[in-house]
């Protein structure tokens, strides 16, 4: 609706080129043997889905679950259809596509819900920060920001006085919920998570978080160890 061929067509500007491909991710080194991705991929698909703020990239881990699953497709051709063995290989396969396919989608709708907000945080970023988006969802951010600007320009901002015709999407776009409450799994004992900050009414409050124990929490209190591993969203 408000896209345009000379938007689409056009590269991002020189001042704000995709930042490079990060390095290969912790979560990768560790599953990127087939069997071990097939059953650690759904954790990182279930922390995007239920996370309110779009988490690291993690485009190795993609690339490789999709080689894997074309991989699965090819000997899954090569056998006997109708097997036992063939249908459950066909079953896991259009499994592993649901999981892929809606963490993808995950992504992409925190991207449109919150592209100002993430756009600024990646240039922000320095080498050693982990990188929110990819460089294919940063050009597709910086897109999808070209196109809402020209989109509100072309129906309403001209048609106002020139003094209100400035767009700030950073202020018109909210930025992700990080106060909104989660469910999570501990995965490894976690000592002193600092759950609520100190004030001139109460001290700090800070918890241990026993492994296996399952919690609701603001999502804010346990970013962190979402980040590290250390808790599955549930």
């Amino acid at each position: 609706m408000f896209s345009s061929k000379a938007s689409l067509s056009s590269p991002p500007s020189a001042g704000h080129l995709p930042p490079p491909p990060p390095p290969m991710s912790t979560l990768c080194i560790q599953f990127c043997d087939p069997s071990t991705m097939a059953r650690v991929f759904p954790q990182a698909w279930l922390n995007e889905k239920f996370a309110p703020d779009l988490l690291e990239t993690k485009q190795d881990v993609v690339d490789n679950m999709m080689l894997h699953l074309q991989n699965m497709d090819e000997n899954l051709h090569q056998g006997h259809v109708g097997e036992p063995k063939s249908t459950i290989h066909q079953l896991e396969l259009e499994r592993l596509r649901f999981v892929l396919t809606s963490y993808l989608r995950s992504r992409l709708r925190k991207i449109e819900a919150y592209f100002p907000h993430l756009l600024e945080q990646q240039r922000s970023q320095t080498g050693e920060d982990l990188l929110r988006l990819s460089p294919d969802e940063y050009i597709f951010a910086e897109e999808y920001a070209n196109n809402i600007s020209l989109y509100f320009r072309r129906v309403a901002l001209r048609h106002m006085p020139t003094a209100q015709q400035k767009l700030d999407l950073s202020k018109t776009v909210a930025p992700p919920d990080i106060e909104r409450f989660v469910f999570l799994q501990v995965k490894d004992r976690q000592e002193r998570v600092l759950i609520e900050e100190a004030t001139d009414d109460q001290e700090e409050y800070v918890i241990d978080l026993e492994e296996n124990s399952k919690h609701l929490m603001r999502y804010k209190a346990i970013a962190p160890l979402v980040s590290n591993g250390a808790v599955q969203l549930i």
